[in-house]
């Protein structure tokens, strides 16, 4: 049986366990030893972290080919309309790859949602909106670089669910572990 553990990262946490810099390294809030994350996320990207001490279910995890859905809540700078996320939903070209399509929609700010620390910078004169979106790969900075493709910067960045794998109600730097 493989153990497969939830953690909602933090921001300013690694996907690995040691420090780096000025970022803390997995280790300051997990003590499990002979698991390793299944993917990573930004140090200051927050929400669902996946580890496993399974190199087989790791792989699936992580591997594009295997086209596992990832779903991330973004806040953005300004007010995207149904329209201006389209893009997106065809496909992007960010210079060095061209994204597959992704799901996309307008959503309220999600419900329970916990303080940022440090909190994002906030402008008077431009407003924020939440936007959901799911997809099938996972390449460096991708959701981050294709919003502002679009014209619409991502401040926060929380990854909502992996597969059938969600956030649920993990605070961050909390974990649950499940034996799959």
């Amino acid at each position: 049986m493989s153990r497969l553990v939830l953690f909602n990262k933090p921001y300013g946490v690694l996907s690995q366990f040691t420090p780096e810099g000025r970022w803390q390294g997995l280790q300051d809030h997990l003590s499990l030893p002979g698991v390793y994350a299944a993917g990573r996320l930004d140090a200051d990207s927050e929400g669902l972290l996946i580890l496993t001490d399974d190199g087989t279910l790791q792989s699936r995890i992580a591997d594009p080919r295997h086209k596992l859905p990832k779903t991330y809540w973004a806040q953005v700078e300004g007010a995207p309309t149904d329209a201006d996320l389209d893009p997106l939903r065809r496909g992007v070209n960010l210079g060095d790859f061209v994204t597959r399509p992704a799901q996309v929609r307008c959503i309220a700010e999600p419900a329970k949602l916990w303080p940022r620390n440090p909190p994002i910078r906030f402008r008077a004169a431009i407003p924020t909106h939440w936007i959901e979106l799911v997809i099938t790969e996972g390449k460096n900075r991708q959701v981050r670089r294709m919003t502002a493709k679009i014209g619409f910067p991502t401040l926060r960045l929380i990854r909502a669910a992996v597969g059938d794998w969600e956030l649920g109600t993990l605070a961050p730097g909390e974990w649950k572990e499940l034996h799959v």
